[in-house]
Parts: C-alpha cells; structure tokens; sequence
C-alpha cells in the first residue's frame, strides 16, 4: 500500500496537502514542497502514534506517492 499525498494550490496561494488514507493529515505550505514535507511529517507522526498505542497501521512497502 502507497501513502498518496493529494495536494492543490488554494486562491490564496497556499499550498494544502492530505494523505486521504490517515484521517486527520491534512496541512498547508507556503510552496508545493513544504506542503509536501510537511503531510510527510505529520503522517509519520500519526503511524508513529498508532504503533506506540497499539493501533493498526498500513502496511506500507512504499511510503509515499504525490498526486496533483
């Protein structure tokens, strides 16, 4: 399973990103790349959380793929 990244400018100029498969990951960048990094480091964050409580994860062979 691949992690998608699906991310869009908004009228403002940010950048917002989500990872649809963990409810929750969704930030905003003030460029196409940091909103990137960023959803990537708060999806670590929530399947780093879930593994500490005990909580299923995906299995992840490949981490991330970007969708625009």
């Amino acid at each position: 399973m691949k992690l998608t990244i699906e991310i869009e400018q908004e009228a403002d100029g940010r950048w917002i990103a989500e990872v649809p498969e963990l409810p929750g990951v969704m930030v905003y960048g003030a460029s196409r790349d940091q909103a990137i990094a960023n959803a990537e480091a708060l999806a670590f964050r929530v399947l780093a959380e879930r593994l500490e409580n005990g909580e299923p994860i995906p299995q992840l062979p490949m981490l991330f793929a970007v969708a625009s």
